[in-house]
């Protein structure tokens, strides 16, 4: 799901990134107020964090030879609340774009509008809507809450992009940037989530569910299971690091995420002229230190850990100089 560079105009760019400031700044503001209310809001900033960039490294296959992957802005909004769940997922898209080359640098507003604006909202308020006032059904409206969030973003994805070809065109009347129409991008976002929306889902509720039982314990014995939760979720993410390069296992990229070779390449297969657009090969490039979470003269195995490794200290440590003198005392 996410944009690479020069798929979208710059115009396109550039708007997505004015909406997203405001919604930056409040969610900075907003989080702020939660650190001095609860201190363990910076620990665990930094555990959603990794479990959301961690999800996103199992890719998945998807139909036409392509992959997809899950997100997690749905639990974390569960787990901290909409706003914090904004401000992680956002970190974890700028990190994978400025260090891993994963969706573009202009881009990086589209995708965090669509990642972690979109779908953490949304599946907050799904949330609450099927769970109701008895709790009875946190389960199924956790479910929901991943399933229904992941594919309404990924429908704003198919619009930000089929949208292009109608607006930005050469003298020629040919695309500049995205050169697949809306029937393309609907079609084949829409049918790739409806698919990997239920590992989103049973990934929000599995972890929701964990979280929760975790927090119960937390109120019999306070200190001891205050340490046994972030024990049990580092465990957690410790295990999803040294999984993580199963990831590498899905064949074929995400649909909309190639070079410009393999876009040409692929155009013929959804009947679109095999044409690159100029807006493309004149676009804007960016040579990410770790592009594609590898590691010169590393194995690609043991590369996606390092990645996965580097960046989640990162989280910590960010979250830490970000808040770490606002924490209650």
């Amino acid at each position: 799901m996410h944009i690479p560079e020069n798929y979208l105009s710059p115009t396109t760019c550039a708007l997505m990134g004015a909406v997203m400031l405001p919604i930056w700044y409040t969610a900075v503001k907003k989080v702020e107020i939660k650190v001095k209310e609860d201190k363990e809001t910076v620990p665990m900033l930094g555990i959603a964090t990794s479990l959301s960039f961690l999800i996103m490294m199992f890719n998945l296959p998807a139909p036409g030879g392509t992959t997809a992957h899950a997100v997690g802005a749905s639990l974390i909004a569960l787990l901290l609340g909409p706003w914090a769940a904004t401000l992680s997922v956002s970190i974890a898209l700028a990190m994978q774009a400025f260090l891993f080359g994963d969706g573009g640098i202009l881009a990086l507003g589209a995708n965090c509008f669509v990642m972690a604006v979109v779908m953490p909202f949304s599946g907050y308020g799904i949330f609450k809507l099927v769970r109701g006032k008895d709790n009875k059904r946190e389960g199924l409206a956790s479910f929901f809450a991943g399933y229904v969030s992941i594919n309404l973003s990924a429908f704003l994805v198919a619009l930000l992009l089929g949208l292009q070809p109608l607006l930005f065109k050469d003298s020629s009347g040919n695309p500049l940037y995205n050169p697949y129409p809306l029937s393309v991008t609907v079609s084949v976002m829409g049918i790739t989530h409806l698919l990997i929306g239920f590992v989103e889902g049973f990934f929000t509720v599995g972890v929701y569910q964990f979280v929760k039982r975790q927090n119960q314990k937390t109120a019999v014995d306070q200190e001891k299971n205050q340490w046994g939760r972030y024990k049990s979720l580092l465990v957690l993410i410790a295990c999803m690091i040294v999984f993580a390069p199963l990831g590498l296992l899905a064949s074929g990229t995400a649909f909309a995420e190639w070079d410009i070779a393999g876009l040409v390449d692929n155009l013929s297969k959804y009947h679109v002229v095999a044409t690159a657009p100029q807006g493309m090969v004149n676009g804007f490039n960016f040579t990410s230190l770790m592009a594609d979470y590898s590691i010169k003269g590393l194995p690609e195995p043991v590369a996606y850990i390092l990645s996965a490794l580097t960046a989640i200290l990162i989280f910590f440590i960010l979250y830490r100089l970000l808040f770490g003198r606002r924490v209650a005392k």
